[in-house]
């Protein structure tokens, strides 16, 4: 593994959009190397920790003075190692708070101005209009019954105005938080730099301690002095390498928590850009769709009318010469004839000539039955006469 870690830089560099990757698991191994210390540096760091070894080596077990080296051996590193707990634990309350957050019992930046954004996305989904339902009937002369969809899909937009200000609102705060955040993060970097540092020169420290007493160790025993060896292995070089074993422990802790803060920031900017292209970006691409939605709506209502001004106008051009067609040949089909037809006439001539026979017909008969009146009458008459005159005289007398 060789990632090479850089100090804090304040310059942001301008990205896409995207999320970083999460941190690698650093290893105790590896910790030293993505922290390293000049070589002069090293070669002071070891110079010392050999004449340090030296100087242990000549004091007595017993000694105060012995007592006082060992116990530096077990305070080495103490500031930094503290230090980097610290970090460390504010990193893992941030987690906390972040858990927290998610679950919406928090007050993270980044939570709150993620769950906005999603909560833009929803609003500005729902007003895209290309999911509005602009689709009118049509009746004759143009008169459109469901043109009202159109001014409900309007009104719906007008009315998530206040809405969608207050969304905007809550990013722009919610970016001033962010910007907060990167800012303490970027002094926390370069504060925890600094610790790493410090702690990567004690790994070479101890390092150089280790191989120090482990070699005065050997030349001890090599020049016969068993009981110092066993006492300088026993009383030095086990913590030794125990405070090796703790120093890179929490500079890998250390690394990691450097990672992740870079990680956070690299999210908050990403988060920041985001927001920065809500209020901008977003925002003008919906007004300007329904700018546009709502001058193609009313282009459609046009045409639409025009569609059904132009259909009635067919319709009655081609009623009109339907007609014309059917009555035109009628109208010279009754120039060529006359108006009643010759058998018409002819039935009604008919019809007179048998009114005027049956006519004459019944005078003829009726001449006789009158002739026969007459004469019973005239016959009648005579016989009544002599009863008349009777009547006449009997009244005289």
């Amino acid at each position: 593994m060789s990632i090479q870690l850089t100090p804090p830089d304040a310059s942001e560099s301008t990205l896409i959009l995207k999320a970083p990757e999460a941190p690698e698991i650093v290893k105790e191994a590896d910790a030293p190397g993505m922290v390293p210390v000049p070589a002069e540096r090293q070669a002071e760091i070891n110079e010392q920790a050999r004449e340090y070894i030296a100087e242990v080596a000549t004091l007595n077990p017993l000694s105060p003075e012995y007592t006082s080296k060992i116990d530096g051996i077990n305070r080495l590193a103490g500031q930094q190692l503290v230090a980097s707990s610290n970090t460390s634990s504010r990193l893992l309350e941030r987690s906390s708070t972040s858990l927290a957050g998610a679950k919406k019992s928090g007050n993270s930046a980044q939570v709150y101005v993620a769950s906005t954004l999603g909560e833009l996305r929803s609003t500005v989904e729902d007003l895209t209009p290309n999911q509005a339902d602009f689709t009118v009937g049509r009746k004759i002369l143009g008169m459109i019954p469901g043109g009202n969809k159109m001014a409900k899909y309007f009104q719906k937009y007008e009315s998530s105005q206040k809405q969608l200000d207050k969304i905007i609102k809550s990013l722009l705060a919610g970016q001033d938080e962010l910007l907060k955040d990167n800012a303490s993060l970027a002094q926390e970097k370069a504060t925890l730099w600094e610790t790493m540092q410090g702690l990567s020169e004690y790994a070479v420290f101890a390092k150089a301690l280790d191989t120090a007493t482990a070699e005065k160790i050997e030349s001890m025993k090599l020049r016969g002095q068993i009981e110092e060896a066993n006492k300088l292995n026993s009383d030095v070089l086990f913590p030794i390498r125990q405070r090796h074993q703790d120093i890179l422990t929490q500079l890998a802790v250390s690394v990691q928590g450097y990672l992740a803060i870079d990680m956070i920031r690299k999210n908050n900017t990403e988060l920041i850009k985001g927001v920065e292209r809500a209020r901008t970006t977003t925002i003008s691409a919906l007004r300007t769709a329904v700018i546009v939605a709502q001058a193609l709506a009313n282009q459609k209502m046009v045409l639409d009318q025009i569609d059904a001004i132009n259909t009635t106008t067919n319709n009655m051009i081609l009623k009109t010469s339907e007609m014309l067609k059917e009555q035109t040949g009628r109208i010279h089909q009754q120039a060529a004839s006359s108006g009643v037809s010759v058998e018409t006439l002819q039935r009604a001539f008919d019809n007179v000539f048998q009114t005027m026979d049956a006519i004459d017909t019944f005078r003829s008969q009726a001449n006789k039955s009158m002739e026969g009146t007459v004469l019973a009458l005239e016959s009648g008459l005579e016989r009544a006469r002599p009863y008349l005159e009777r009547v006449r005289q009997q009244e005289g007398n």
